[in-house]
């Protein structure tokens, strides 16, 4: 019961932007530490450091999810915000610690799960596709400039300055959730409050993950998740220091590139509400794979400069893909499922997380592409020049791979179905009219209780007259 003001899409916003900004300012320090820490196998550690992390993450994320939707979201947030930033004081204490830690965090590394069920909470059907992309812009925002300040900083002070910074601002974003953020989920709507005990079948994660093959449109969703996500989730381990080695690209070029490729992302996500009610859910996930295949041909096949901006552009415009599948998933599925459902698609995004780094390190190995950071090679002097070490006809074979798995979930993603009548049902049909009727009690309540305003006013208001 303790917040500020009634819960909206404010709190989840800001929870979302302390945390992304605070690991957006380590981007470059982490990468000279892996390197320093294993010289010798550095993208292989990478890979078995981030993919311990997410196999605890994929097994969490549904046990998280399905929690929030009975004990409340502010409980969730606050662990999940915590242990996903613990690690990063002990960057500068021990390594060794540092690395250990990031892969332990990941059984509590879910905040975009949690974030998206809070906003489902305090929005209406109508304004979740808008209000998942402002959570996603705010993310793209957060890692507008965090990166380029974390290299500027390190380089005029130390590492440890960065260090102290991102944890600062990690604790504030605790502090923000301990003092400032509401909770979203009445009791009333909980099924704790209808006499449902807590099962251990309901902590139990793989009996959460059992349940993606009990529904064909779930089951299609994490499938879709998995193709287009898996090569993304590659890419975003080794753009930096590809962009490095394969173009030439100094640490300035590549802080400008995050930075212009954030900001044309938060553009993408303001106009999804707008793609949403045009095109519809299905086309507009279907629109954003697209974009995404032909980004990852650009970067395959690309051996100009000019090619990787124009593939970063294309990039910007499929991050619309997770948030259309998140406001998808919340249209399509109760109340009281919400956390659970998002939780499962977050458990596959986890999953894509830990294989797809891997995978694309091995598809480098395999064709002979040295992707080891070594900071001597990108000095001032290197900038913009062509360093020969891949195959002239396909630089970037691991890109291309991807682009044919993109397009696997584009065929997967033609056949979800769309109508309302096709929602997600996880449970049983008398519980299901238990849920419509406590919801329709929510609903009837809030809106007494804002006398008529939507919770997302006055910002998504304004953006959604913007737009119309």
């Amino acid at each position: 019961n303790s917040g500020v003001g009634e819960p909206s899409v404010y709190h989840a916003l800001v929870v979302i932007f302390l945390e992304f900004f605070a690991w957006g300012l380590l981007t470059m320090p982490i990468i000279s530490t892996l390197n320093e820490t294993f010289p010798d196998h550095t993208f292989l550690m990478n890979g078995l450091i981030m993919g311990i992390k997410v196999r605890l993450k994929l097994y969490t994320a549904p046990l998280i999810g399905a929690l929030s939707d009975v004990w409340g979201r502010k409980f969730f947030l606050l662990i999940t915000v915590f242990f996903t930033c613990a690690p990063i004081p002990l960057m500068t204490i021990n390594t060794w610690w540092f690395f250990a830690m990031i892969s332990i965090s990941g059984v509590f590394a879910v905040t975009f799960s949690v974030v998206f069920a809070y906003v489902a909470d305090v929005t209406e059907e109508h304004e979740r596709s808008l209000a998942y992309g402002l959570v996603s812009a705010t993310f793209a925002a957060s890692m507008v400039i965090s990166p380029a300040l974390g290299a500027y900083i390190m380089d005029v002070y130390s590492e440890s300055v960065v260090v102290a910074l991102a944890t600062a601002i990690a604790l504030l974003d605790v502090f923000f959730i301990l003092v400032a953020v509401p909770e979203s989920l009445p009791e009333k709507v909980r099924p704790s409050s209808w006499g449902a005990p807590i099962s251990w079948e309901q902590a139990d994660p793989f009996a959460a993950l059992r349940k993606v093959g009990k529904d064909r449109t779930v089951l299609m969703l994490c499938v879709t998740v998995f193709l287009s996500y898996l090569p993304e989730a590659g890419q975003y381990s080794c753009i930096f220091v590809y962009l490095k080695l394969v173009m030439g690209f100094s640490v300035i070029m590549v802080a400008v590139f995050i930075a212009t490729v954030g900001i044309l992302s938060v553009g993408a996500q303001l106009v999804l509400g707008f793609l949403m009610r045009s095109l519809g859910s299905k086309h507009t996930i279907m629109l954003g794979l697209f974009f995404e295949m032909l980004q990852l041909m650009w970067y395959g096949f690309g051996s100009q400069t000019w090619m990787m901006w124009a593939a970063g552009t294309l990039a910007s415009i499929s991050s619309i893909t997770y948030p259309a599948i998140s406001a998808f998933v919340s249209m399509h599925s109760d109340a009281d499922k919400q956390g659970l459902v998002q939780g499962m698609v977050t458990g596959m995004r986890g999953l894509c997380n830990g294989l797809g780094p891997a995978m694309f390190g091995i598809i480098f190995y395999l064709f002979h592409v040295d992707l080891n950071y070594d900071p001597a090679r990108f000095d001032n002097n290197t900038a913009g020049q062509h360093i020969d070490i891949t195959p002239q006809l396909v630089p970037g074979p691991p890109f291309v791979f991807g682009a044919f798995l993109v397009i696997c979930a584009l065929l997967v993603a033609a056949f979800i179905p769309e109508g309302n009548n096709q929602g997600i049902t996880l449970r049983p049909t008398t519980r299901r009219q238990s849920g419509l009727s406590m919801e329709v009690h929510y609903e009837m309540e809030r809106c007494k209780k804002h006398d008529g305003v939507s919770p997302l006013s006055p910002l998504v208001d304004t953006f959604s007259s913007a737009l119309l």
